[in-house]
């Protein structure tokens, strides 16, 4: 799949530091892999790009090319059931499989690092975002049966019916106010179920920049509230410096895919204006903790967007 416009239509369809990362992370092991320089940093997948995989056969896809850690969307062709921007029916979810799913995945030598959720948070109707917070703690349940504690998430996506209204709904005052509420009791919820939330900023969204992003996580106050930072998000609106300085300290996944100037549809890595040799030193300076999870790939992608930003972490090192 070569070019995405947004994650619903893809499934409807520091500076300077010497970077360099095990092989193990990134690619089929080699004899000579105990020779090779070392880093913290790791490159990962989204697996929501693999619909028409089963997660075995994803698990050894994955394993067979040296991917040693994915963020999980259950949304393989017997787990299906991630909605974006929505909420889908987890009844037979059961432990059972919950447990399945993620041995499949670390009997092949993957790290599960987070669960993709993607809810509506930001909808007006109160009993929504009810039915959506209820969802979302039942993902939590799922992760904690998985053994796996962090999840992602947007703000959520609301466009109604009527003309739009002078200030769009996701700038207003009072939808501020109700989104600050919605992430406490989220982040209370997070704590029954020792979860955390990474809350991913897009520029066209309520997490409109970096710093309203940090601002709105200051306003939670959480631990268990944090922040997912996919530099393509907001290319249009923020330097790369500006995204780290004012994000780094709740940092705890990045996201490696790529978007033009001016335009909504993001791309895989290395088909978009994003700087990736900065953004790689950035990362190793501010969060090597944080995996780089390779986003809005696909089987017949992945591998050319793993290569660009391995040259890039190559280049950064020069």
């Amino acid at each position: 799949m070569s070019q995405i416009t947004n994650r619903r239509q893809f499934l409807s369809t520091a500076a300077g530091a010497t970077l360099a990362l095990p092989f193990a992370a990134t690619a089929p092991a080699t004899a000579n892999e105990t020779a090779q320089p070392r880093s913290p940093l790791q490159i990962g997948v989204a697996t929501f790009g693999f619909t028409n995989y089963t997660n075995a056969e994803l698990a050894k896809e994955l394993s067979d090319q040296g991917i040693r850690i994915i963020q999980l969307f259950l949304s393989q062709t017997d787990s299906r059931y991630w909605k974006y921007n929505s909420r889908s029916d987890l009844s037979d979810l059961t432990p059972d499989r919950c447990r399945a799913i993620a041995d499949t995945y670390r009997s092949a030598g993957i790290t599960i690092h987070s669960i993709g959720v993607y809810t509506n948070l930001i909808h007006p109707d109160q009993a929504e975002r009810q039915a959506n917070l209820d969802y979302f703690e039942a993902m939590m349940q799922v992760a904690r049966t998985m053994g796996v504690q962090q999840l992602v998430t947007e703000a959520g996506h609301f466009h109604s019916n009527q003309p739009e209204p002078p200030v769009p709904h996701h700038f207003q005052e009072e939808v501020w106010k109700t989104m600050v509420a919605t992430g406490k009791e989220l982040a209370r919820r997070a704590e029954t179920h020792d979860a955390t939330i990474l809350f991913e900023p897009f520029f066209r969204g309520f997490l409109a920049s970096a710093k309203r992003t940090r601002v709105f996580l200051e306003a939670i106050d959480s631990p268990r509230i944090r922040a997912l930072l996919d530099p393509a998000n907001l290319l249009e609106v923020n330097d790369l410096e500006e995204m780290f300085e004012q994000l780094a300290p709740w940092i705890d996944c990045l996201h490696a895919k790529d978007r033009k100037l001016h335009v909504d549809r993001g791309v895989p890595a290395g088909q978009g204006d994003l700087d990736y040799e900065r953004f790689v030193k950035l990362a190793a300076a501010r969060t090597p903790h944080a995996p780089l999870i390779l986003e809005y790939v696909g089987p017949n992608d992945y591998q050319q967007a793993r290569t660009h930003l391995l040259d890039a972490i190559r280049g950064a090192g020069n």
